[in-house]
């Protein structure tokens, strides 16, 4: 007689957090309308640096609704088609971040009882999981950025602070699919009054620019915004002001060749773009030129742009040191505290048309009581009331020496109302202006 089959006994699968099945959860997700579509091109190029920085084989950006995780984009898995891109609930890790207050980690998942039950650790694929979470603007998670490697791996803190920060600008990228996802189904019902679509575009252009720049303690920062025309029209001026890796910060600024929502989608790209590729590199030329390859690489429309970039720390007896990189981008303007002017970056060409934009890093050397404006051709090509003449870099040189015991904001104010005074209440193209400035000793930033 033959022995009984013995069942088959498989590691107890434990039950989803509750928090996976929250409703206001699922509603943040669908309106992301990312579930179950293409790939993108962004997020996967988002993927390879994780990978990289975490010396993995593998890593995805997972987001999962009460059924199915979808990967949503991948590093490291060859192709996969749209219908491999869904898996069980039950069959991936990420899930779990929903329950977590913050990153969870593995070194070895086989002595993990979190994830012994999943089929990749099951048949050996997956020895070691890092998952971080994607968060929605309310603060739901939506899935998570994960890498995985196939034998047990020891994270490293300098890893895991790569890729927190990897997952925020994934995050973001989310958030501003969702955005723009909500702003063309408006634009597409109201198609029919162009007034009210150009109101909606201008809104995602807003979206774009951060509301208030943040600033590390040793620079008082400025920056500012002004809409083309009567403000109802999506231009493509953007700046930024963010940490990297300690102790540097970068400042980026930028302006995209046309307008309307093909514009505001390179934007978009270039602003991310230079967020991911800043928290790897610490060459301003590296980071552009990065920006560059993903330009033409995703050929997202026909547009172009110029774009500077500065990789700023702090340095001996309260100054700033850094580093300075054009892309076709007009120069810096650095005003001393002598009221001297000078300018501050070697000319690159254009980034999003030649595959080697001739990108190069200058030194950049603050003192204490100096400060470095960077700003769009809105400022220098605005035109007088007549509509003849041009205001140019002259004027604006003259007009920052004489800005002396001015902070940030103010400094800005008064360029801005010499502006409006030559162009009126009209401005031909949009401006974007954003100036750092390294306070006196003892002074402190507002």
């Amino acid at each position: 007689m033959k022995a009984p089959l013995k069942p088959l006994v498989l590691p107890d699968v434990p039950p989803m957090p509750v928090q996976v099945y929250n409703p206001a959860r699922l509603a943040a997700l669908a309106a992301t309308a990312l579930m179950n579509t293409e790939p993108a091109p962004d997020l996967d190029n988002l993927c390879e640096l994780a990978a990289s920085a975490a010396g993995t084989q593998q890593a995805l950006v997972v987001l999962f609704d009460a059924r199915h995780a979808f990967y949503k984009a991948a590093a490291g898995r060859g192709p996969l088609t749209l219908g491999r891109r869904s898996i069980p609930l039950h069959a991936d890790a990420c899930p779990l971040l929903a329950g977590a207050s913050g990153p969870l980690v593995a070194a070895d998942t086989a002595r993990d009882a979190r994830l012994v039950h999943l089929p990749d650790v099951r048949d050996g694929t997956m020895g070691a999981w890092a998952g971080f979470p994607l968060y929605s603007a309310d603060g739901l998670v939506l899935g998570g950025l994960c890498v995985l490697d196939e034998q047990p791996h020891r994270w490293t803190g300098r890893q895991l602070g790569t890729l927190t920060r990897l997952a925020a600008a994934a995050s973001d990228l989310i958030e501003l699919r969702r955005r723009m996802h909500q702003a063309q189904e408006r634009i597409d019902a109201l198609r029919s009054s162009g007034a009210a679509a150009d109101r909606l575009a201008r809104s995602l252009q807003d979206n774009l620019l951060p509301p208030m720049i943040t600033r590390p303690p040793w620079l008082d920062a400025a920056a500012l915004y002004l809409p083309a025309g009567d403000g109802e029209t999506v231009v493509g001026d953007f700046y930024d002001l963010f940490p990297t890796r300690q102790p540097w910060w970068c400042a980026a600024l930028g302006d995209v060749c046309g307008k309307g929502l093909e514009a505001a989608k390179v934007t978009a790209l270039a602003r991310y773009t230079v967020r991911t590729e800043a928290t790897q590199h610490s060459s301003p030329a590296t980071v552009l030129t990065r920006l560059n390859d993903a330009l033409i690489r995703q050929h997202v429309n026909d547009r172009f742009l110029t774009a500077v970039c500065v990789m700023l720390r702090p340095g001996p007896d309260g100054g700033v040191r850094g580093l300075i990189s054009l892309g076709g981008h007009a120069p810096a303007l650095i005003r001393r505290a002598d009221a001297t002017v000078e300018e501050a970056g070697r000319p690159g060409l254009l980034l999003g048309i030649f595959a080697d934009a001739g990108l190069h890093a200058e030194p950049v050397e603050l003192a204490p009581g100096d400060a470095l404006l960077l700003y769009t051709d809105g400022v220098t090509e605005a035109r007088s009331r007549s509509g003849h003449a041009l205001w140019g870099l002259p004027a604006l040189s003259t007009l920052l020496a004489g800005c002396d015991g001015l902070n940030a904001e103010q400094t800005l104010e008064r360029i801005t109302t010499a502006l409006s005074g030559h162009a009126g209440d009209y401005h031909s193209d949009d401006t974007a202006l954003l100036l750092l400035r390294v306070p006196h000793h003892g002074e402190r930033p507002p």
